[in-house]
């Protein structure tokens, strides 16, 4: 009853937000209108779908405080709720920077402050990447220093990630879904119960999104909504320990792309910021495939790995489906810019 609370009540909320916020968007301009190549819906469509994301999400957190109060049985880690206290701070700082950004565009440099801004909330809440899966012994410490940067590159990457990975209706939620699930079974493994709930509301809070937003998206998530999923994977994936591993397996593919965009763009003299149509998912629609089969083609990617990643022992195992899963994902990327470039 516990778990089915948590997701499904953030997934009906959602559900009933979507068409709110599209009202709203309408009503003080929060709409994307065609006209930018990057652009492929033909009508002004609304951009207010952070709203329908973040509610939901904050309002199961405060059920699972309910329905599992603060305790050494229910809560062991001690730290756990400061952590939690993070997360939520930094949801809303980003979420509010994306709203500004919705509305006024800022400039890449004032969103990387932001960015950074964010994940130093979590970051003095307790959420640090300390240390990391061994394959060939005992786990990897960090040393302070190093742990920090570290975290604040983790949680300011898969923010744009998230955000670049927006490109294509219901290509970013989807893929956000698979990785909460993952997320939630491999916390549920560890025994975590309580954090365990965070993914499974944020897998609800997307699939009740999911409808507005698949293709053809009725409701697009906006940068608030791009910034708030990417921050709340960031943080999720190692509040309760990191499950660095885990999260690389479930959006490789992406990471992998934004990677590619960077040092592509860099080789060009190019702002690695500088926004254009060469992401994975424009170069296969370039190739022929239908938005539906390259939202396929993703989620299969996702749920592939991230089954391996539940399944597989940890170990050497895992390191050998990480180097498997980056010799495919730049096969891929290297198939796709020879025959779009070609052409």
């Amino acid at each position: 009853m516990l778990y089915a609370l948590v997701f499904v009540v953030p997934l009906l909320l959602a559900l009933a937000l979507g068409p709110l916020a599209g009202r709203w968007a309408e009503r003080f301009g929060f709409m994307d209108y065609p006209g930018d190549p990057r652009r492929l819906h033909r009508s002004p469509t609304p951009r207010l779908g952070g709203v329908a994301l973040l509610v939901p999400f904050l309002l199961a957190i405060a059920l699972s405080l309910v329905l599992l109060p603060p305790g050494e049985a229910t809560r062991p880690d001690a730290l756990e709720l400061q952590r939690l206290s993070g997360v939520i701070l930094g949801s809303l700082f980003i979420f509010l920077v994306g709203l500004y950004d919705d509305r006024r565009e800022l400039s890449p440099g004032p969103q990387l402050v932001a960015q950074i801004l964010a994940a130093a909330l979590a970051l003095a809440s307790g959420v640090l990447i300390a240390e990391v899966g061994n394959p060939f012994g005992e786990n990897l410490r960090f040393p302070t220093w190093f742990a920090i940067l570290f975290t604040l590159f983790w949680i300011v990457g898969m923010m744009n990630t998230v955000n670049w990975l927006d490109g294509l209706d219901g290509l970013a939620v989807g893929v956000t879904i698979i990785a909460s699930a993952v997320l939630f079974v491999h916390s549920l493994r560890l025994g975590q119960v309580s954090v365990s709930l965070l993914p499974l509301a944020l897998a609800g809070s997307a699939l009740g999104f999911l409808r507005y937003n698949f293709y053809p998206a009725r409701l697009f998530l906006g940068s608030s909504g791009a910034y708030f999923l990417g921050y709340a994977l960031g943080t999720l994936s190692i509040v309760g320990g990191a499950k660095v591993a885990t999260a690389l397996l479930v959006l490789g593919l992406p990471i992998l792309d934004v990677a590619w965009q960077i040092l592509y763009r860099l080789r060009r003299g190019l702002s690695p910021f500088q926004a254009d149509r060469r992401h994975l998912h424009h170069r296969l629609l370039d190739l022929g495939l239908s938005q539906r089969r390259v939202l396929l083609l993703f989620y299969l990617w996702s749920a592939l790995f991230g089954a391996l990643a539940l399944l597989l022992p940890p170990g050497l195992y895992k390191l050998y489906t990480l180097a498997g899963v980056g010799v495919l994902g730049i096969s891929l990327l290297l198939l796709a810019v020879r025959r779009t470039e070609r052409g």
